[in-house]
């Protein structure tokens, strides 16, 4: 069923397209504004999806990861139906690695904690041998496997939203968007109209609404990953690896493993650095030494929206515009869900799940003004 409404997304990244998806989808014409960028969040992401073990005593922020985390099993299914048959979803279990088992107790609890109300997560149990699930880990270290988690490939998702959102009518325009003081939205300057406006622009965000009189509490914070591949090896199955301490080590197919990633207030610097890529080797190799033969393939630098509370910022910014990002490190966790969200908020209904927590009017300088 068409809609008379019209409906602008800002930004191409996970965020994005999952809105142009459903708002599409939905039989709104969409128009979605985007231009390739170095340092893009969803092309560098590594792509972990295990919620149940981070975000203890943060209430709002677990259930937007864990709804994120749920929903891709639904979105695999819908891409499948509008015609996509790899939306890279694959769910591989994860293994939580320690010197020492006594550094697991504390997850382990907040994991039980957990359970009953989140059966996805599967069955919790300890493993005296995780180099026989993920060969090239240090022998000796204590780890406790989780059955749910899952890995996606973001660049995958991405393009399976938007050729979905393509089927369904929505077009692209490449070019740089901008805002009038007075609310309009330019295209490399020339006027693009809508009703509403979805601004997905990652850490770029406050770039584009600054013009608008409006202070986005939301920066670039640098991971820097690195891809190698080990020849001859299947290492599809693997799964993930996440250490109390160093960086997480996943698998993918085409004999290649991912690790990351480092954590730097760094800015709008898109650089590959030897201090950067140096220590995610070191510590990768140090937890699991049968890499270090490995070849590196690739290195990507992604630039997370970071908050200054911590929170994304989801919600209605103006009575036009409607803002989807500070997701994190978790944009490829709540990604696509925070999409859904935003399309619903756009089109003014009731989205799936409460996001008054994450509201940008809790924190914009400037906003009150805007408020419809």
């Amino acid at each position: 069923m068409q809609r008379d409404i019209s409906i602008v997304v800002v930004g191409s990244g996970i965020v994005g397209a999952s809105a142009a998806y459903h708002l599409s989808a939905l039989g709104v014409a969409v128009t979605l504004v985007g231009r390739p960028t170095a340092g893009e969040a969803t092309a560098a992401g590594a792509g972990i999806l295990c919620p149940w073990v981070d975000h203890e005593g943060e209430d709002d922020w677990f259930r937007l990861a864990l709804d994120g985390t749920r929903y891709y099993d639904r979105l695999v299914e819908s891409l499948v139906e509008d015609g996509e048959h790899d939306a890279g979803h694959t769910r591989t279990g994860a293994l939580l690695v320690a010197d020492l088992p006594g550094e697991l107790a504390g997850v382990e609890s907040l994991l039980r904690s957990r359970q009953d109300a989140a059966p996805d997560m599967g069955t919790i149990s300890m493993v005296d041998r995780p180099e026989d699930l993920f060969p090239p880990l240090r022998p000796g270290l204590a780890a406790l496997h989780i059955e749910g988690p899952a890995r996606v490939d973001g660049r995958a998702v991405r393009d399976a939203l938007l050729r979905a959102a393509a089927r369904h009518g929505a077009r692209t325009v490449t070019g740089t968007a901008s805002f009038t003081a007075a609310g309009a939205l330019l295209v490399d300057g020339s006027p693009l109209e809508a009703d509403t406006v979805v601004v997905a622009a990652g850490a770029w965000t406050g770039e584009l609404c600054r013009p608008l009189g409006l202070e986005i509490p939301v920066g670039a914070r640098r991971g820097q990953i690195v891809h190698a591949e080990v020849p001859g090896t299947d290492t599809s199955g693997w799964p993930i690896v996440l250490p109390r301490r160093g960086p997480y080590l996943l698998g993918f197919p085409g004999s290649r493993v991912v690790l990351g990633a480092t954590v730097e207030d760094a800015g709008f610097d898109a650089r590959v650095t030897v201090g950067g890529i140096g220590e995610v080797l070191a510590t990768g190799v140090e937890l699991a030494p049968g890499l270090a033969a490995a070849t590196l393939v690739e290195t990507r630098v992604g630039f997370r929206p970071v908050t200054a509370d911590g929170l994304p910022l989801i919600g209605p910014l103006t009575d036009r515009v409607v803002l989807a990002t500070g997701l994190g490190a978790y944009g490829l966790t709540a990604g696509p869900y925070a999409g859904l969200l935003a399309a619903h908020l756009a089109l003014r209904e009731a989205p799936p799940s409460d996001v008054s927590a994450f509201s940008p009017r809790r924190t914009v300088r400037g906003a009150a003004s805007q408020e419809s």
